[in-house]
């Protein structure tokens, strides 16, 4: 299958952007909104996304056979990792749950059309309030994992604004064949979307493009938010997504006979899941002294499901610096472990595919990533919190594994330091479609309201 050129990331990389490019596109993208997707009902848009997230995942769906096809040659993941990751954010994509998103955010499915009256009794004067979404909206994307890029287009729909997708040089694939696949269904939706790629720090190209936004999202390291948010004009909103770490906490309780192997089995699918790159990979599993199974004990669990799962689902290729890298920091943790009775090391034969390093220290460790892990020996969460510290506000997700009661207590005592996802062990790479990314509104942030105050 090949793809028409409907935008401009189809034409030729050799194309030369230019500003007049951009603006040319900008306002068509406005005069489109206009006239296909301003007076959509939301009902209509739900419908629409529901029936598309269905369809990616059927296995005869052009456009994912063509992800699947194409996109270990495009993106470095092998065909496996990219399927059980589609699986992962179009599962979510029902209409229930967008439905549910637009009441978490917005208050009442239909406010994006109408004004609807506040659900509060007893109020004088009564109100009515409508939201309503930007004109366009620009997205800047960064890499190669698509949930962001693709998460970002949903919402773009739904608050009926035209998007301008700006994607990493080389890194347009899945954000380009969604919007196809969009373009596809109805081409009238599609005609409201637009991407391009080019390699960041392009002040003329942004500069440019931001001038036609009224609301400028971005995904990227904390260096190139502060440079984007630079470009951004006063009039537009700007919402921006740094770096992020997440880390697992496994408690005493749930290491034992019963449990344990299934564990380290959701916890590897956690390291596994898009080669453990995105914000939501753990770097670090906290492990609890105290339980059947001891942490080291756990750590090669671990081991063992990493090596199963790279059998079924094989990591990747790497350039040659990571693979060094790897290999650099496994020699490290080698000599480590041959003269430390508190470190051990597991690893792929023959590969660098995965790597399992077990050390009572506590300290928190920034993992190489491309599955490799840390288990670290605490005693409870405060000793974990304690070797965090330096990544303390700059966590994104921890993921759980404890009895009922205490994992009421630890969620608060992490709520409490500053984390703004917690979630259970298999599921870290996995969040809901209504997650508030980074503690941050999804849809509430893209809006602007107008209350009505009635007689």
């Amino acid at each position: 299958m090949e793809l028409p050129s409907y935008f401009i990331a189809d034409l030729p990389r050799d194309t030369h952007l230019t500003e007049s490019l951009l603006g040319e596109a900008c306002r068509a993208l406005k005069r489109n909104r206009a006239a296909h997707l301003a007076t959509r009902p939301t009902s209509e848009l739900v419908a629409f996304l529901a029936a598309l997230g269905a369809n990616w995942l059927k296995p005869d769906f052009p456009f994912r056979r063509m992800a699947l096809e194409q996109g270990p040659g495009q993106t470095g993941f092998s065909a496996a990792t990219i399927a059980r990751g589609l699986d992962a954010f179009f599962s979510e994509l029902t209409a229930e749950n967008i439905n549910a998103l637009l009441v978490q955010e917005v208050g009442h499915v239909a406010r994006l059309d109408k004004f609807v009256p506040e659900p509060v009794a007893n109020t004088s004067p009564r109100r009515a309030a409508l939201a309503r979404g930007p004109e366009l909206i620009v997205h800047v994307a960064a890499g190669n994992l698509p949930a962001p890029a693709l998460a970002g287009m949903v919402f773009g729909l739904l608050v009926r604004a035209a998007q301008f997708v700006k994607c990493a040089s080389g890194a347009a694939f899945f954000p380009r064949l969604f919007a196809h696949s969009i373009y596809a269904a109805d081409p009238k939706l599609g005609s409201c979307i637009e991407l391009a790629e080019w390699p960041g720090g392009n002040t003329a190209l942004e500069q440019a493009l931001f001038s036609h936004a009224d609301c400028v999202t971005a995904t990227g390291s904390d260096e190139a938010i502060a440079a984007i948010r630079q470009l951004v004009p006063g009039h537009a909103r700007f919402v921006g997504y740094g770096h992020r770490v997440s880390f697992g906490y496994i408690a005493a309780e749930a290491l034992n006979r019963a449990s344990a192997s299934q564990l380290a089995a959701l916890a590897a699918a956690d390291v596994a899941a898009w080669d453990q790159l995105g914000c939501l990979s753990p770097h670090v599993f906290y492990v609890e002294t105290g339980g059947e199974f001891g942490p080291d004990a756990f750590a090669e669990m671990l081991a063992a499901e990493l090596d199963r799962i790279e059998k079924l689902e094989p990591r990747g290729m790497l350039p040659a610096e990571a693979v060094a890298q790897i290999a650099s920091r496994r020699a490290f943790y080698e000599v480590r472990a041959a003269n430390l009775p508190d470190t051990r090391l597991w690893s792929s034969p023959s590969s660098t595919a995965w790597t399992v390093v077990y050390e009572a220290d506590p300290q928190f460790q920034l993992s190489c990533l491309h599955r490799f892990v840390y288990v670290k020996q605490v005693r409870e969460l405060a000793e974990a919190l304690r070797g965090a510290e330096s990544v303390r506000g700059k966590v994104s997700t921890v993921g759980i594994a404890a009895p009922a009661p205490r994992a009421h207590q630890i969620a608060a005592e992490l709520a409490a330091w500053g984390v703004t996802r917690i979630c259970p062990i298999g599921r870290m790479q996995r969040p809901p479609l209504l997650w508030r990314h980074d503690g941050r509104p999804a849809l509430a942030d893209l809006v602007l309201w107008t209350d009505w105050e009635l007689e």
